[in-house]
């Protein structure tokens, strides 16, 4: 790292805090300064980096060309100091804190409902969840573990199985009766709710169950299975959905199942990790933990009734 590229903290602060008021006065009231301290932390800044910041009309301050591509590029870094701060932070309290990538609709509709259940036997362990669509480097990331979907691909990491993607249609009961839904063709003439990143899931579907259309590309789309769920179970349209994305308004009744055939992706959920990362004990005991739990889930569908 060339440290004479970096500037003191303190004015890029001044300078982010300007910035985004458009004032030095109320930049010095955020950082409790006076404002010719702020005024000389952003002018020594410009002195540093050799271009002005700020035009200075009247008595407003008005960003540069330059000012801008440095403020977008500042605002980010700040942000991932912030961001690693509150990291680092939450390791207090905690013997072992297990920081997992997680896919959002598994996270909420599968996952964390079964996290106190970890949690009581690992008692000590701190838990720090975060949203990623993509596999990443590990090396790069500050991550335990991932959950994956799609083929046990991941570079320079183990992906163990945890159980395909088994989806089912489902309905409101409302939405089944109000449009007469009795056989899958019955699905044509009825909105269909889609999922942008599975665009044949449907027309899979209809092929399991028998029925030739040119029509099941048709339906409004959505970005996440959650949104889906929420859109059936308020009448909008049937949906195709993984049936453990579901079981909470299945059992409830919010949803109902409207036909046997099921469509079994051939991609899976995975658990992945380092390779070259030994385990600490709170990842060996998830790992084992989720291995358990997916194992007693697919045992569970594979003797569930239809329905």
């Amino acid at each position: 790292m060339k440290r004479a590229f970096l500037p003191p903290a303190e004015a890029l602060l001044a300078f982010e805090s300007a910035a985004r008021h458009a004032s030095f006065t109320r930049a010095a009231e955020e950082l409790h300064l006076t404002q010719g301290a702020v005024s000389k932390q952003v002018r020594q800044l410009e002195e540093r980096l050799g271009v002005e910041l700020f035009r200075r009309v009247r008595q407003r301050i008005v960003l540069t060309d330059a000012g801008r591509l440095y403020l977008h590029e500042v605002r980010g870094a700040l942000a991932q100091i912030s961001d690693a701060t509150r990291q680092v932070m939450s390791f207090a309290g905690s013997a072992d804190v297990l920081n997992l990538a997680v896919l959002p609709t598994f996270g909420t509709r599968w996952l964390a409902p079964r996290l106190a259940e970890f949690l009581r036997r690992y008692p000590s362990a701190g838990l720090n969840l975060s949203v990623r669509l993509r596999p990443f480097d590990f090396d790069a990331e500050p991550f335990d573990g991932a959950i994956h979907h799609g083929d046990p691909v991941w570079a320079g990491a183990i992906a163990e199985p945890l159980f395909p993607e088994d989806s089912i249609v489902v309905a409101s009961r409302a939405f089944r009766d109000r449009h007469s839904i009795r056989a899958p063709a019955d699905l044509l003439r009825v909105p269909r709710l889609q999922l942008a990143t599975r665009p044949l899931a449907w027309r899979q579907w209809f092929e399991a169950a028998g029925v030739d259309t040119e029509a099941a590309y048709q339906g409004q789309r959505f970005d996440q299975f959650g949104m889906i769920a929420e859109a059936a179970a308020h009448h909008l349209g049937a949906a195709l959905m993984p049936r453990l994305f579901v079981e909470e308004e299945l059992a409830a009744g919010k949803l109902v199942r409207l036909f046997d055939t099921s469509l079994t992706g051939r991609s899976a959920y995975h658990f992945v990790y380092p390779e070259r990362r030994t385990l600490r004990p709170v990842v060996a005991t998830f790992r084992a933990w989720l291995l358990e739990e997916a194992r007693a889930a697919r045992i569970g569908r594979e003797t569930m009734l239809p329905g």
